[in-house]
């Protein structure tokens, strides 16, 4: 018998120690999702200052070509609930679509990190929460903090008015966490992400060579903005940076500045977002890629 294999089981009985290997217990590693080929198409829009200082901005739109592999799509504070009943409401309209684009996305090779922030002891035990927590360290360019604030020699104020509750209900309730994980309609599966952390999911964007980044969730002008992994963040971090645009609603209340509807509030951020940050798109490019981009092309299967 190999003098290492008649030794274990006496130590094992003699110091009442396992006999197992010694990285028996170290914590199986999760997979990460498939690198496949495929090519996004997106409509980009965004404003620029012509010229620049003078302060009038033109419209500019233009198609991109992102690789699906090295593309995620980061799901912002889509909670399960929240003090604004009204704000709570338009999130449950939001869910259906945004659940058919993640799962058009999702097949196509594009990532999925969901990120409801302050939740996630709901998803410990899960190998979506694991398999962020087992990235590689990354060393980012510059610290990441807990929240990446409004830098004023960028961006002027947010065109809506923030400095007080935003909520749009007729009643205001007191402003008392409501929610305890992401909204059930969002499926979490396969090989999605969970994730609240900007160091977290940096390591897990440069492990997985990922450098395009969409941002969708709630809300505009706040988390979606300012999170550790939100746009200010990520535009910072040097990633490709886009914003759906009709996957994302501000927290804003018609009755203070600028006085428009919710309907306007929140386009008026998107379009603050476009000026200052990033381009948008529509949803929908996330949903398809382009033809023939995906794969080994059959001669046979195309007769």
């Amino acid at each position: 018998m190999c003098r290492r294999l008649f030794w274990l089981p006496l130590f094992a009985l003699v110091f009442g120690v396992s006999a197992a290997a010694p990285d028996a217990k170290k914590e199986e590693r999760v997979s990460n999702r498939p690198r496949v080929p495929g090519k996004l198409r997106l409509h980009l829009r965004q404003r620029r200052e012509e010229p620049p200082g003078s302060g009038k901005f033109k419209l500019v739109e233009k198609a991109v070509e992102w690789e699906a592999a090295e593309t995620v799509i980061i799901v912002c504070d889509m909670w399960d609930g929240h003090y604004c009943k009204r704000a709570a409401q338009r999130v449950g309209v939001m869910v259906p679509r945004m659940n058919a684009v993640l799962t058009a996305a999702r097949d196509h090779g594009v990532m999925v990190i969901h990120a409801p922030s302050g939740t996630m002891d709901a998803y410990a035990a899960t190998p979506f929460r694991k398999r962020m927590q087992q990235a590689r360290p990354a060393k980012p360019p510059f610290p990441i903090g807990g929240w990446c604030d409004r830098d004023p020699k960028r961006e002027p104020p947010l065109p809506v008015d923030v400095s007080k509750c935003s909520c749009d209900d007729p009643v205001v309730g007191p402003a008392v966490r409501k929610f305890s994980k992401q909204h059930p309609g969002l499926d979490i599966t396969g090989y999605d992400g969970v994730s609240d952390s900007g160091p977290e999911i940096f390591n897990f964007c440069e492990q997985e060579k990922i450098k395009n980044v969409v941002l969708m969730g709630v809300h505009t002008n706040m988390c979606v903005l300012g999170r550790p992994f939100g746009i200010r963040q990520m535009v910072k971090l040097g990633k490709n940076v886009v914003l759906a645009r009709d996957l994302t609603d501000a927290m804003y209340d018609p009755r203070q500045p600028p006085y428009v509807s919710h309907n306007r509030g929140t386009e008026m951020v998107v379009e603050h977002i476009e000026k200052y940050w990033c381009p948008s798109i529509l949803s929908k490019d996330l949903t398809e890629v382009v033809p023939g981009s995906s794969g080994p092309f059959s001669a046979k299967s195309s007769r």
